[in-house]
């Protein structure tokens, strides 16, 4: 088959640009970090695009790359994080913003695992993709996609129990 063009990379970022960079945002934590981590995937994407066949949907390389960039992202600045206080300040018992305070949290607990697990539970339940595609995205087994899923939702489920608590959730 031919080779992929520069026509067809630009259509292909128009097309996919939106949905990457909500994956990247759910994976990195902060919008201006996935933009700068979509950004830089792209670039490789587009250094090898001529490489990928014509009749191949390139979403799974290009989301492999935005995944191995989080993973090593998170492994750098890991020395950095920011340090949490031990206690939170006290939260009123419901407000009228309930469902987005739920959401907030929900989020800030996401940030708060390990990168690969993460990246597993961003693909598996936000991308809606199978435990297959799950495993083929981030290059590892379908037992490993199974395990992680399952300790990132337990962990999450221990901390929103936690941290709900207060609200009488």
């Amino acid at each position: 088959m031919g080779r992929r063009d520069d026509e067809s990379f630009v259509e292909f970022v128009a097309a996919r640009g939106d949905a990457l960079l909500r994956t990247a945002a759910l994976m990195c934590g902060a919008r201006q970090d996935a933009e700068d981590i979509l950004q830089t995937a792209l670039e490789k994407a587009y250094r090898h695009w001529g490489r990928l066949e014509a009749g191949s949907d390139p979403e799974p390389y290009v989301r492999r790359i935005l995944v191995n960039l989080v993973i090593s992202r998170a492994r750098r600045w890991k020395v950095l994080r920011e340090i949490h206080m031990a206690c939170l300040p006290e939260t009123p018992a419901a407000s009228p913003n309930h469902a987005v305070e739920l959401r907030g949290t929900l989020m800030d607990e996401l940030r708060k695992l390990g990168p690969r697990q993460r990246a597993v539970l961003v693909l598996r339940f936000w991308e809606d993709l199978s435990e297959a595609e799950t495993a083929q995205a981030l290059g590892c087994s379908v037992g490993t996609v199974k395990s992680q899923a399952s300790r990132g939702l337990a962990r999450l489920r221990e901390r929103l129990d936690t941290s709900l608590a207060p609200l009488g959730g």
